[in-house]
């Protein structure tokens, strides 16, 4: 088995984990044990300034209420417009 099948396989492996949670509780033990504060806080931040985008909130606006990276925003803002998971998740 090549690396990438190991990594692909790992992957999956987490997402069956994620699916196993059920309430808000269940998620902060995993996260808390998972990721790092830093990690969790980027995340909230990346959900949040998702949210905002579709709200129709300008980068600007995003930027000093998330105080996230133009490069992180720009990152987001492709995949509200162009992924599913955002959209599908927040709207």
């Amino acid at each position: 088995m090549s690396d990438k099948n190991i990594r692909s396989d790992d992957i999956k492996e987490l997402y069956k984990v994620l699916l196993k949670l059920k309430t808000v509780e269940d998620c902060e033990l995993l996260f808390e044990d998972l990721c790092t504060n830093k990690e969790i806080e980027q995340m909230a931040s990346r959900i949040k300034a998702a949210k905002m985008l579709i709200e129709g909130n300008t980068y600007n606006g995003v930027i000093e209420k998330t105080d996230i990276s133009s490069a992180t925003l720009s990152r987001v803002s492709r995949c509200v417009k162009y992924g599913k998971g955002y959209t599908k998740f927040l709207k």
